[in-house]
């Protein structure tokens, strides 16, 4: 049995429990959760970095981070899924992968500016200067809208967890610098992406929780992602009994 070190709002963690149901390989995984803050947390044993999401593999070994990861569980579940085999397709997802990760890393900087760092200490150019990296990789996308596969690949894998992870953490904001056009694409994007492994996070999210810090990660994740992104919109992910 695998051992994934992540966190619930961890959008770099949200891609590789994407990734395990999309390859249902959830059988094959039990999560716990990890605190990169915490000094005293295994975390920074298994990954010296102190980063999550770690992977722990039946041997022992430690994989980390979120693009290692993706690729070892593509290769568990025979290779080709959602790492595409052949170099031009593989490029451009890993590529793609790679643009989500940068608006990741920025947004996730923005966060711990604003939550560790005290108002009156801000430097509006470091911030600028994080935002000028999101706004120029949404140009990038409307201007070039990655194609959609089934099943997702690495790359609209990890875009999804970034728009996901803008909706939650910054409001949306991100829509406001986007065409209308541009924006649906995004959204559709996202919402496919999400929606190829709900079946999966279905299952662990049907059960009975008078509260949500009796549910596990997985159901907390995802019930977070349908309240921000509903929008008045008809409900149809999986129950969840009372």
């Amino acid at each position: 049995m695998m051992i994934l070190r992540s966190s619930p709002p961890s959008p770099f963690g949200r891609k590789v429990k994407l990734a395990i149901g999309i390859l249902g390989l959830e059988k094959d995984v039990t999560i716990e959760k990890a605190d990169p803050t915490d000094p005293g947390d295994t975390i920074r044993k298994q990954n010296p970095i102190g980063k999550i999401p770690a992977l722990i593999i039946e041997n022992g070994t430690v994989l980390y981070d979120s693009p290692v990861i993706l690729e070892y569980l593509d290769h568990r579940a025979g290779g080709g899924k959602i790492v595409p085999p052949q170099p031009n397709a593989r490029f451009k997802s890993l590529q793609l992968q790679a643009l989500g990760d940068g608006i990741l890393d920025a947004g996730i900087l923005l966060v711990y500016e604003g939550r560790w760092r005290p108002p009156e200490m801000a430097v509006q150019k470091w911030l600028d200067h994080q935002t000028g990296k999101v706004a120029r990789a949404l140009a990038a996308l409307e201007a070039n809208p990655p194609p959609l596969t089934a099943p997702p690949c690495v790359g609209q894998i990890t875009l999804a967890c970034a728009l996901g992870y803008g909706d939650l953490r910054f409001g949306g904001k991100w829509r406001d610098g986007a065409s209308m056009q541009g924006s649906q694409l995004l959204d559709l994007l996202e919402r496919q992406t999400f929606e190829a492994c709900i079946s999966w996070m279905g299952k662990e999210v049907q059960m009975r929780m008078p509260e949500p810090a009796f549910g596990s990660e997985i159901p907390v994740a995802l019930i977070t992602y349908m309240t921000v992104n509903a929008q008045g919109a008809v409900y149809r992910g999986p129950a969840i009994k009372r």
